[in-house]
């Protein structure tokens, strides 16, 4: 009992790639790509990726889709619109989110004390605690920073490029933690 409410905590961190998760890529039901969220409404022509599931250690954590405005190259990720969306498939604490979300944006680059706990604060802010079926969907805009709705809802924006880029990197990113997660999401890009 003690080693599954241990695996059970730990699954509660892992909610971002890393700590030895798996990712399972699937396809879209049917082979066609899923309707695009309502947040995409500024997203305009958006177009579908790919998708992935995050396991740790035969938990289901999330599923997660890409979305990107016409001529994304997976190459340049950061200089695109984009969005991102996760699906919960269990229950996390919106702290456990923005924590392990600050250790997998360590990967892209330096981060500062001071950095670390403006951006930690924001997200904290943005990320709510979430339940199985719920959505916390980011988009990326290059120029401007990233944006995020919780199922359907506005819930912020973080108006720093360097945090949107090193955010969105933790999957799409060649440092990712998630190497098979990231291709997965990239399987319908142009390299």
């Amino acid at each position: 009992m003690a080693g599954r409410r241990l695996l059970l905590q730990l699954a509660g961190s892992a909610l971002i790639p890393g700590l030895g998760t798996q990712a399972l890529s699937s396809a879209a039901p049917g082979g066609a790509a899923p309707a695009p969220p309502a947040e995409l409404a500024d997203l305009p022509n958006a177009q579908w990726i790919g998708r992935s599931r995050m396991r740790f250690f035969g938990f289901d954590i999330y599923d997660i889709q890409l979305w990107a405005a016409p001529g994304f190259r997976a190459s340049q990720y950061a200089q695109h619109a984009l969005a991102l969306e996760l699906t919960y498939l269990r229950a996390l604490s919106g702290d456990a989110i923005a924590e392990r979300s600050v250790q997998e944006m360590r990967r892209g680059s330096d981060l500062s004390s001071a950095q670390e706990q403006l951006w930690l604060s924001a997200m904290r802010n943005a990320f709510p605690d979430v339940r199985q079926g719920d959505r916390i969907t980011g988009m990326h805009h290059p120029a401007n920073g990233a944006r995020f709705w919780f199922n359907g809802k506005p819930r912020g924006a973080i108006t720093d490029p360097e945090f949107s880029r090193l955010f969105f990197g933790i999957w799409l990113a060649e440092t990712t933690s998630e190497p098979r997660l990231r291709s997965a999401l990239l399987a319908g890009a142009a390299p």
